[in-house]
């Protein structure tokens, strides 16, 4: 179960990744990186930057919930380590 939710972390993040460097700090984002005319009819102008930002908020939505379940599912070992705080 770790090993598939260490796996979905990493196809999540990777695509976050390519997401983000698709769009464009000016506006341009989809339309001016694939050729812009072709996404452009594909879209829609405003479609596409609506449909990339949402796409990255789903994409960072899901990794914070994955990275969670991840923690939450993960024991620590209390053998051999040494608390911070001494009480």
């Amino acid at each position: 179960m770790l090993n598939l939710l260490t796996i979905l972390i990493a196809i999540n993040s990777i695509l976050l990744i390519l997401v983000v460097l698709i769009q464009n700090p000016k506006g341009g984002g989809i339309d001016s990186s694939i050729g812009g005319l072709g996404a452009t009819q594909m879209l829609g102008v405003a479609r596409s930057t609506d449909f990339i930002e949402k796409l990255t908020w789903y994409l960072a939505l899901s990794l914070l919930v994955l990275c969670i379940i991840t923690a939450l599912l993960v024991s620590p070992s209390t053998e051999g380590t040494t608390p911070l705080l001494s009480e």
